[in-house]
């Protein structure tokens, strides 16, 4: 069983906070299953909560140091029917490096272009599918005829051929009266308030 320091335990206790209970132990107690599962979440995750469902509170404490010998676990701590036990994850053990085929030589006079690059290669996206470039491998695309702006000062209630003294100023959310529109009630309302 590994012992914490004050220190540890406290940084710990706070990686735990946000965590949820991944195992429980229900009324048939700490079963071999249980444990099983409780070693499966420490080797995942190192650091796992276990909820408890018995009201006696020397039961709880028999159960974590339990699970702590067994395991080879830390207590963290015991909040309530919660437990939070702590083991270091094992060392990772190293990757055998992958087997590398020499390269076969190339003949004399043959060049090879890097796949992709030639004209009307097709060029890998990131998700793995392929899309076809033109015929011209460096050719930009023909441009766009641009689109017809609209006149943004020009109001969108005032039709083209309304007269000057009825159009309302630019602007969003203007609430100014404009001479010779009459207001409505509602508005007037508004403006009363």
């Amino acid at each position: 069983m590994n012992i914490l320091t004050p220190a540890e335990r406290r940084a710990l206790r706070a990686k735990a906070h946000h965590l949820h209970p991944v195992v429980a132990v229900g009324q048939h107690g700490l079963t071999a299953a249980v444990l099983h599962e409780i070693d499966v979440a420490l080797l995942a995750h190192e650091l796992v909560k276990i909820r408890v469902f018995s009201d006696a509170r020397a039961e709880r404490e028999a159960l974590l140091e339990r699970i702590c010998a067994d395991l080879g676990a830390a207590a963290v701590q015991h909040l309530g029917k919660i437990l939070i036990v702590w083991r270091p994850a094992p060392p990772a053990a190293p990757e055998p490096a992958p087997e590398r085929r020499p390269k076969a030589k190339a003949a004399a006079g043959s060049r090879r272009t890097p796949r992709g690059t030639g004209a009307g290669a097709a060029a890998r996206s990131p998700t793995g599918t392929t899309r076809v470039r033109s015929p011209a491998a460096g050719a930009k695309p023909p441009a766009r005829a641009p689109r017809a702006r609209s006149d943004r000062s020009a109001p969108r209630d005032a039709g083209a051929g309304a007269p000057a003294a009825r159009r309302r100023p630019a602007g969003r959310g203007t609430a100014q009266p404009v001479a010779g529109v009459p207001s409505s009630p509602a508005r007037r309302r508004r403006r009363s308030h």
